[in-house]
């Protein structure tokens, strides 16, 4: 009985019209990771189409049904049960949190006035669901993307033999359903950057905490995975991952180091007489030798402070040129 205490109380409040029975027992799967469903309701019109939720379900994972007669065609009455509902418990003061278990667009508002109420809104749904919802919740499962088997996508290969990297593969398996990939490696060089300012190592457990805090739907299933350390590798080819006494830390990987990068420019600038008329025919240069070239792997939001950086080198305006040496 203390375990149950000491855990979070949630509501979980299922929208019937918008989730398939087949993930009932997903939903409860999942919410035993944030705390206990000590509310189990199920909202919809049980004399006509349930969309799978029979008797038998509801049994097997104790869910209230709670019967809404659908009095004008073509109006949602589960909504607003839902909603009357929501703030009851609310009021009733006896849960941390709520589970909003539907892809309707309509309950975002919902979302925002329970977290309004300091109460912590998970919601779950398909990929279908509209951003607006995805974004009010403190956090959102994609419970078609983390019932996807991984197997089948990891050994696809294209013509010749060759496989396609995981990047490749989770951008075309879930295309725009999640974050894209690139918003995810862009936050997690920004939270290096931060760290190394600092002084301070990335370590693996804090990125995953971190991730999670800035992107509400984050979770490494939506892309194919089961592990972070995995889905770095795989679809951040930036990233470097490194043992750190006895747990794992993440760095920034580049095709060139620092000094390298430096007699690269200078050699370009020479050989184009001394002094090039636009800075970004440099960067372009760089960038066609080293496609994976970004100067944030540097520190550097911008080419002319990084240019700036380097003692051999006159940066005005876009023009750059090779300082000339003191007698």
């Amino acid at each position: 009985m203390e375990q149950i205490e000491d855990k979070k109380q949630f509501a979980v409040l299922i929208d019937s019209d918008n989730i398939s029975a087949r993930y009932a027992a997903s939903i409860f799967n999942e919410i035993e990771n944030y705390g206990y469903a000590s509310f189990r309701r199920i909202y919809g019109n049980w004399s006509g189409k349930s969309n799978g939720w029979k008797e038998q379900v509801l049994l097997e994972n104790s869910i209230t049904p709670v019967q809404q007669f659908s009095y004008t065609t073509g109006k949602n009455s589960t909504d607003m049960a839902m909603v009357i509902d929501a703030m009851d418990i609310l009021y009733s003061g006896k849960v941390d949190g709520f589970c909003l278990v539907t892809s309707d667009s309509d309950f975002t508002r919902l979302a925002m006035r329970l977290r309004e109420e300091n109460m912590y809104v998970i919601g779950m749904g398909e990929s279908k669901t509209p951003m607006a919802l995805t974004k009010a919740c403190n956090k959102f499962i994609h419970l078609n993307l983390i019932n996807k088997q991984v197997a089948d996508t990891e050994t696809v290969s294209v013509s010749g033999g060759q496989k396609k990297s995981g990047k490749t593969m989770a951008e075309e398996e879930h295309g725009s359903a999640v974050t894209p990939l690139t918003q995810i490696e862009d936050a997690i060089i920004s939270i290096i950057n931060d760290n190394e300012n600092k002084g301070k190592i990335t370590y693996l457990g804090e990125l995953g905490s971190r991730l999670n805090d800035r992107f509400t739907d984050f979770d490494v299933r939506n892309y194919g995975y089961t592990k972070l350390m995995v889905f770095l590798q795989d679809t951040c080819p930036r990233l470097s991952l490194y043992q750190q006494d006895s747990a794992w830390a993440v760095g920034l990987k580049g095709d060139l180091d620092r000094t390298k990068l430096e007699k690269e420019i200078l050699v370009f600038i020479q050989n184009s007489g001394g002094q090039v008329e636009n800075l970004s025919v440099i960067y372009d240069n760089i960038h066609k030798k080293y496609p994976s070239f970004d100067l944030k792997d540097y520190g550097y939001s911008r080419l002319s402070s990084f240019l700036r950086s380097i003692r051999s080198l006159s940066v005005s305006g876009n023009v750059v040129s090779i300082k000339e040496k003191k007698g």
